[in-house]
């Protein structure tokens, strides 16, 4: 039987376009294996947000060298935001890397079950699919952007925003909850942009309506929403909808006017001000996740400031923030000086980090002693590990009872007790039964994931806005 395997670099959007790529190859009678050497096919879906993504993508090109060499009939293919959309760009990639059978959009899997020697040419009907699947999964709802971003390359990489249809990703999570899956995440690089390119134009609460009535699905998240596409309607729609988590994924990027422009994002400090005030009054128990970028070229000791300042006014619960890097064919590398010395650079995402972790440690001490209702995920470290709704990690031990003992959380809604607190997660005992639910076998995961961004606080999410 044919072997396949993917190694996925990258945000969750990589790793929900791998499981889709990996149902197609099981589809067509291959099987997943997490060892190399026993791989017939291999595919590497690329990341190009940071150089480091892209240096860990040739890094294991160059591995599959000498695996090459062991099995001349060994396909190698490269998908991801490396794979450039035109021709040129294409041919230089194949000279760069010899060791390249195939390159193809990972909207367009079909590209590589074409080269597949040995696939069913008409595979059964709802034969099963094998790959990675949880509790919880990504689907991605829309592709591509429209901004143009001066330090972002996704737009180059992924083209114009195209939404997939409301019907198809409806019965894509209805597929995941037959196989166990209880929470996904509609992921997009715009997400609150989706439906606009579709003939009936449904918008993301229009979506987010339709997901809601899929029986079996407990929770619904979605990330990264753009400060400009954000409408009340789809804030209502979170606030309404019993089973979306009460968690907006909204980048601000800075807190400079000036910087923000010459960033070309579309808003400014105070348009964001007032968008997340109205967020927070009409959603309860919400927590807002943003993303800064320290370091932009030009940025002064003062606009730093005026960032710093931003965030200890804003209190955000979450800040994922990274130093600023250029990417060749950015308007940012093109145009404008990287002239912040790293030094700089490295003190002001310190400095960052260390607002934001008081920041956190405030909000994590404020639950102690209150109940959350937490989805379990997985054991972790020896103990059993899951998030609030509003997307707070939280482990527990199972319970010392003799009618707990080996008895297996995972998938569960628990109320858990919290006792401990720490800035980036929560420890509790359990409070009250777990809803039991019948479910099928939980597949095994496929994609190996890895971090493409250098220190964050906490695991990466996605490319952002």
């Amino acid at each position: 039987m044919k072997q396949y395997h993917i190694h996925t670099i990258g945000c969750q959007m990589n790793v929900a376009d791998s499981i889709r790529i990996g149902s197609a190859l099981e589809q067509t009678g291959y099987t997943f294996t997490d060892e190399l050497g026993e791989a017939d096919v291999v595919v590497v879906n690329t990341c190009s947000v940071r150089q480091r993504a892209e240096d860990s993508a040739a890094g294991k090109l160059g591995q599959l060298v000498s695996f090459k060499r062991q099995n001349r009939n060994l396909l190698i293919a490269m998908t991801g935001c490396m794979v450039p959309r035109e021709e040129a760009g294409k041919a230089a990639l194949y000279k760069r890397f010899p060791v390249i059978d195939l390159l193809f959009d990972t909207l367009d899997p079909q590209r590589l079950v074409e080269l597949l020697p040995d696939r069913i040419e008409q595979p059964q009907a709802g034969a099963s699919i094998k790959n990675k699947i949880g509790v919880t999964a990504f689907v991605s709802v829309i592709y591509g952007c429209n901004y143009t971003c001066s330090y972002c390359i996704v737009p180059l990489r992924r083209g114009q925003e195209q939404s997939r249809p409301v019907e198809e990703i409806v019965e894509e999570i209805k597929g995941y909850v037959r196989r166990g899956v209880r929470e996904v995440t509609l992921l997009g690089q715009t997400v609150d942009a989706y439906g606009h390119d579709l003939p009936t134009r449904p918008d993301l609460a229009d979506l987010l309506q339709a997901v809601n009535e899929i029986e079996g699905l407990w929770r619904i998240r979605f990330l990264t929403s753009h400060p400009k596409m954000m409408s009340y309607k789809m804030i209502k729609a979170v606030a309404d909808l019993p089973k979306v988590c009460e968690y907006f994924s909204l980048p601000i990027q800075h807190g400079d006017d000036q910087i923000l422009k010459a960033m070309k994002r579309p808003y400014t400090v105070a348009f964001y001000e007032k968008l997340a005030d109205t967020i927070r009054k009409t959603v309860p128990n919400l927590s807002i996740s943003t993303d800064i970028i320290v370091g932009f070229p030009g940025e002064t000791e003062q606009q730093f400031l005026d960032t710093y300042q931003l965030l200890e006014r804003m209190k955000f619960n979450e800040v994922h923030v990274a130093a600023y890097s250029p990417r060749p064919g950015t308007v940012s590398a093109e145009q404008m000086e990287d002239n912040v010395p790293i030094e700089v650079k490295r003190e002001r995402l310190q400095a960052v980090e260390q607002i934001q972790e008081k920041i956190a440690l405030e909000y994590s001490r404020a639950l102690v002693g209150t109940t959350q209702e937490i989805l379990v995920e997985r054991m972790e470290k020896g103990r059993w590990h899951g998030r609030t709704r509003n997307n707070k990690p939280v482990f527990f031990d199972n319970p010392s009872l003799p009618e707990y003992e080996g008895f297996d959380w995972h998938g569960k809604l628990v109320d858990v007790v919290i006792e401990k607190a720490g800035a980036w997660s929560l420890v509790g005992h359990v409070a009250g039964t777990p809803t039991i639910i019948e479910q099928t076998q939980v597949e095994t995961e496929v994609c190996e994931v890895e971090p493409v961004a250098g220190k964050r606080l906490i695991p990466l999410t996605m490319a952002r806005n």
